[in-house]
């Protein structure tokens, strides 16, 4: 395994100004790049043929966003696997409330030499990646990751390399997909592969309103920064091939008919009233859900472990497909991955156990297996393998009481084919997220129209950020 050799204190601390640039304030093109050069080989700490087999008890530490407890099961099983080399060897995870402060403080450590207190393992999205990479603080598992990559499904780790070299093992890849109640739609008459093409969901969405009087709305809104999260970055934008910057870090985001395309659509279903607003993942939404005012989540695959724990009154009539595709664009939804991202702490003891539990976690079927069926018992959240080979078993085309007897598990890995490309991501996405969703929180407000959302977004990327640096 490769990673990234010892910084200097400067380059610490450019990299610190870096990330609390990315966070807020105006900030320039960032000077570092990846380390492509050969670090120290990875510890033998572990190899049996090594002769210390052992690696030495104590905690693995792991932060991540969200509640832990439900990986963690995984990983403890992982770990007490592998007592006969790591004895004594657990998961202490923490949670951190955002990724970017996760970051600052990664580089704060680092910058101080506090290694002790760094984690061993972060999980991160996209955006994370790219701005711990491009600061020095990831360890680059390319050689490493190049042992399973053509058992991965595809695409698995796109969103974790940098310059041809991969710093982060893909933990999870989910697609975009369609959740519907299929009483409602029974209900109402209508057929379900309307919504196909956008153009089918928004005419669907029509005729929810007139059917019900006004009562069923075709899904929600988000009065805060959930609308640009799932809404824009994940869901619309990728698939209206949209674009924040050009090739070159240049803002084209007022300019860029992807965009128009994309925020424009949604400005059409808010406006005619085919939202119902209310706050993602709080329990108003669920409620309101199961009185049957709400008939589609559109967005990802993620959404099954919080219909699962809340909906109760409508369990059962739930069905899941891919999501509609724009027909100027006719790919589907763009998948969304989080990666196991080993962080640089300039002491490889547990590299080498850290990346055999991964490594079990994304090969190993009946373990993985076992833990999901941990999961259904307390409707915890899981999600398919990142293993085709593991897809294969016929595990993963089992039906779903929730779902009305339909796998969700298969309609999740079919919703991957035919996927749209993410937007590009640059180490000043952190911040350009926190502009646009300004803009768009005050639009679900009524302060401005989508088009004044667009022209303000546009300027404000440009006065604050200029050119985006580029990977």
């Amino acid at each position: 395994m490769k990673k990234y050799g010892k910084r200097s204190v400067f380059v610490l601390l450019l990299a610190v100004l870096l990330l609390l640039a990315a966070c807020g304030g105006p900030s320039q093109p960032a000077a570092s790049q990846p380390n492509k050069s050969k670090a120290p080989a990875s510890s033998t700490a572990g190899d049996p043929t090594s002769g210390t087999p052992n690696y030495p008890a104590g905690p693995i530490i792991w932060w991540a966003t969200g509640p832990p407890e439900f990986r963690k099961i995984y990983y403890d099983n992982g770990f007490n696997s592998h007592q006969d080399i790591a004895e004594g060897c657990y998961v202490e995870p923490t949670t951190i409330k955002t990724t970017n402060e996760g970051q600052q403080q990664v580089a704060m450590y680092k910058m101080s030499g506090d290694f002790k207190s760094m984690p061993d393992i972060m999980f991160l999205d996209a955006v994370g990646v790219v701005n711990m990479a491009m600061n020095g603080l990831l360890c680059d598992e390319t050689d490493f990751y190049a042992t399973v990559a053509d058992d991965m499904v595809d695409g698995a780790a796109d969103d974790a390399t940098i310059n041809g070299r991969v710093y982060g093992l893909p933990d999870a890849v989910r697609p975009q997909m369609i959740f519907y109640n299929a009483a409602i739609f029974e209900k109402y008459g209508i057929d379900p592969a309307e919504m196909e093409t956008f153009e089918g969901y928004l005419e669907v969405g029509r005729k929810l309103k007139a059917a019900s009087n006004g009562e069923v709305y075709l899904s929600y809104i988000d009065p805060g920064t959930f609308t640009w999260r799932y809404w824009g970055r994940r869901g619309l934008m990728p698939q209206a091939n949209a674009h924040i910057w050009d090739e070159k870090g240049n803002v084209v985001i007022g300019e860029d008919p992807g965009t128009k395309l994309a925020l424009g659509y949604l400005d059409t279903l808010n406006s005619e009233g085919l939202l119902y607003k209310t706050e993602m993942m709080k329990q108003p939404l669920y409620e309101a859900t199961d009185e049957g005012k709400i008939a589609t989540y559109y967005i990802g695959a993620f959404w099954d472990e919080f219909m699962r724990g809340n909906l109760t009154a409508t369990a059962g009539q739930w069905r899941a497909q891919p999501a509609p595709v724009f027909a100027e664009v006719g790919t589907g939804g763009a998948p969304v991955s989080t990666y196991y991202c080993l962080i640089d702490k300039e002491d490889d003891t547990y590299y080498g156990l850290l990346e055999t539990v991964w490594k079990d976690f994304a090969t190993d079927g009946e373990a993985y297996k076992t833990w999901v069926d941990q999961m259904v018992e307390v409707n915890g959240p899981y999600n398919n393998p990142v293993s085709k080979t593991m897809l294969q078993d016929p595990y993963w085309q089992e039906g779903s009481d929730f779902y009305g007897g339909m796998s969700f598990r298969k309609a999740e890995s079919d919703a991957l084919a035919n996927p749209s490309k993410n937007l590009m991501v640059t180490p000043n996405d952190a911040e350009a997220d926190n502009i646009i969703s300004a803009e768009i929180e005050k639009y679900v407000a009524g302060e401005q129209t989508m088009d004044q959302a667009i022209s303000n977004m546009d300027r404000e990327l440009k006065a604050r950020i200029g050119t985006a640096q580029i990977p």
